[in-house]
């Protein structure tokens, strides 16, 4: 494997760590779940997309490589529709986001 090759599929990886990193802070600290299902999206593309290049990247043309293809394929069109999901059932369920639970508290302190 040649250096450049090894570097691009390093970086990769520890770009996709430090992502994947972020986002599983996001889910901790994050105040409510719109803002918490952000942080898992970025989990899902960012870092494990990121992760999985990485890992093409090191494994050269094999049937490793198609089967980590189908694996990315699978992440990047469930991650969203699972979001998407998540978000349609917690507006049904009349759950809101928190800035919008404070803006209208907010507005009312404005209008006195």
């Amino acid at each position: 494997m040649t250096v450049a090759i090894e570097i691009a599929s390093w970086a990769s990886i520890l770009f996709g760590s430090f992502f994947t990193v972020v986002g599983a802070l996001g889910l901790v600290r994050m105040p409510d779940v719109f803002t918490r299902m952000h942080a898992a999206g970025v989990t899902d593309t960012a870092g494990v997309g990121l992760l999985i290049f990485g890992m093409i990247l090191q494994s050269g043309l094999t049937l490793t490589t198609v089967k980590l293809f189908v694996l990315l394929a699978l992440f990047l069109f469930t991650g969203p529709v699972v979001t998407h999901a998540l978000a349609q059932t917690c507006l049904h369920e009349n759950v809101k986001p928190l800035l919008a639970q404070n803006s209208g508290a907010q507005i009312d302190r404005l209008a006195r």
